[in-house]
Formats: structure tokens, sequence, C-alpha cells
């Protein structure tokens, strides 16, 4: 997936993306709290030492797009073993290519570190657009035991 030519990605005027500072912490996870509302990454003070002591955190590989009032509109987190933690776009920034821009940065940065591929996972039913995105961008199915 990563062996071939990856996309530059085009930003929406206004935003601007740049890698995250430990001070960013309480609001991607207000906005990962606010976009998956699932309730799995549970109080920011249980969230944050789990993220940051995993043995895959690496702060380069979380990215975040603020906007032109230099507000979180999207996040995405990776670890280091070229998996998508998590990927949230805030629902007033929605559908205007952010999401795209983000993975085909990511794509760059771990073809970058000679990853071969990126995975994720998914709720196929509940993120219908996350999903149709990743299979536009290349993608594909595989299984999961995990």
């Amino acid at each position: 997936m990563l062996g071939g030519a990856i996309q530059v990605p085009v930003w929406p005027d206004g935003f601007v993306l740049r890698t995250f500072e430990t001070a960013d912490a309480p609001d991607v996870h207000a906005l990962l709290t606010s976009v998956f509302d699932d309730g799995d990454d549970g109080p920011f003070d249980e969230w944050w030492p789990r993220v940051s002591g995993d043995a895959e955190f690496d702060p380069n590989l979380f990215f975040l797009v603020h906007d032109a009032s230099g507000r979180l509109a999207a996040v995405a987190l990776a670890w280091t073993t070229a998996f998508l933690r998590d990927l949230a776009v805030a629902p007033e920034a929605r559908r205007l290519g952010l999401a795209e821009a983000l993975m085909w940065h990511i794509f760059g940065v771990f073809q970058q570190r000679g990853a071969v591929h990126l995975d994720l996972k998914t709720n196929t039913v509940e993120n219908a657009d996350a999903l149709r995105l990743y299979i536009r961008l290349g993608m594909v199915e595989v299984d999961w035991d995990g």
C-alpha cells in the first residue's frame, strides 16, 4: 500500500497542520470524546497516562489540524507500528477534505519511516463515511484477530 506514489495532501483554506505538543492533550481528548462518544477513552486523567505511557506513543505521530480561529478541527493519532489509533474531525469541519488530507499526510510519514502498509480498524456499520474514504484511498479490508 505505501510502496507507490503518495499524494501531496491538499489542505482546505484556513486550516493548518502541526504536530502535537503535550499542552494539546486536553483538547485532543475533548475532540475524540465528542466525536466518538463511546466512552471507551474514559476521563482525561485516565486517558492521557494510558496514551502517553504506551510503548508505541510518539508525539511526532499525533497530527493536529486547526482552523483559522485556532480551534482544533481534526486530529489523527498513530502508533509507531504504523497503526492509526484515532482519526477524528469535528462535526462543523466535516466534508472539507480534512480526513483525506490527514490520511495522505500519514501515508507519507509512514512511507518515509519504511512502513509497507498502514493499519487501522473502524466500525464498518456506524462509520460508513470513513470506510468509503479508506476504500477510495486504496485501503483494503483484512481479517482482524484482535
